[in-house]
């Protein structure tokens, strides 16, 4: 840290001695407090990256490369631990009540927003119980459909749902999830009716859509992604406001006749509330620092990376949560 503003001039040299006793005194109060502020090599121990999903998914498959980058950073292991189930709720809770020291951490997506502003008598409050890490990325989402439905246009869709009123089912990684929110804010804006089918996770969604047994899946991209490529899934629509580079032929949800319709997911980094801000400031610092590896994955993704403080994070959560209540309050059906 640099002092500034002590630049001694012919006048000011009468002074001398007082201001140099001043300079000692201030300078050494900076470096103290500087010191204090220094991220700590708090990894003593492994930590652990709870996952709220069931192994197989697209979350779970982008924590396990954000564990790669953090035990190569922080010179410790990371191991990923899949807590599906609840909505994302047995994870969270399990990590809120953990020790803050930096060695149990939540890796959060969309539904941990949706999730707590969806349900009134849920067990966790991302502001009250969580502090901010880091936020990684956010992209939009895809409206897919499964090959035996036999839909292949956003136009398809609405006609079908409106011709039969809760025949097309559409899947989803647990109630109160993107998945679900994403769906009925386009049911709710189309007119249409279509049948929640909840799963504990993307990855048992995925299948049972493939197999047929469901039509419709409002998904992440790193979760169908493989599908869409090897054409075991028809692609319809982005949530996004503007087109997917990634998908740039592919029309938006808008495009297709929903105006105002724009749903994004993003993943991020949570800890205990009760985390120091210096272990807060360490774990920021390994997770923004440059990763190729990382940033292609996101790009691959269709998503956009971010590199941010945890303030940054904190302030983005908590506008999340207040658009989602909003949305919910409207009258979206939740079961």
């Amino acid at each position: 840290m640099m002092i500034a503003g002590f630049d001694l001039s012919a006048k000011r040299r009468l002074f001398c001695k007082t201001m140099l006793c001043q300079m000692l005194v201030l300078a050494a109060s900076v470096v103290t407090a500087t010191t204090e502020a220094q991220p700590v090599d708090f990894a003593k121990k492994p930590i652990t990256l709870v996952v709220p999903f069931a192994p197989g998914g697209g979350t779970d498959s982008i924590a396990r490369d954000l564990a790669k980058l953090l035990s190569e950073k922080l010179s410790t292991p990371v191991v990923v631990e899949n807590k599906g189930g609840a909505g994302g709720s047995i994870a969270a809770n399990g990590v809120a009540k953990a020790p803050g020291d930096g060695h149990t951490l939540l890796f959060v997506t969309s539904t941990f927003a949706t999730h707590a502003a969806s349900d009134p008598k849920s067990s966790y409050d991302p502001l009250k119980d969580f502090t901010p890490v880091a936020l990684l990325g956010s992209g939009p989402l895809v409206v897919v459909t499964s090959k035996a439905s036999g839909i292949t246009s956003m136009k398809q869709l609405l006609e079908q749902a409106k011709k039969s009123p809760g025949e097309l089912a559409y899947c989803t990684s647990g109630p109160g999830g993107i998945n679900h929110l994403a769906a009925e804010m386009y049911a709710q804006a189309a007119g249409v009716k279509m049948t929640h089918v909840p799963y504990k996770g993307s990855g048992p969604a995925t299948l049972d859509l493939i197999a047929g047994r469901t039509q419709v899946f409002f998904s992440t991209v790193p979760t169908i992604r493989g599908q869409i490529q090897s054409d075991k899934v028809n692609l319809l629509a982005v949530t996004s406001k503007e087109r997917s580079p990634m998908f740039p032929s592919v029309p938006t949800v808008i495009e297709s006749g929903v105006p105002g319709y724009d749903v994004s997911t993003w993943w991020g980094i949570v800890a205990p509330k009760s985390t120091p801000a210096n272990i807060v400031t360490a774990l920021n610092a390994a997770i923004n620092s440059e990763s190729p590896a990382l940033k292609d994955r996101f790009e691959r993704e269709g998503a956009s990376p971010f590199y941010g403080s945890p303030a940054a994070f904190g302030e983005m959560l908590q506008n999340e949560l207040q658009g989602w209540r909003k949305v919910v309050s409207a009258g979206i059906k939740l079961d």
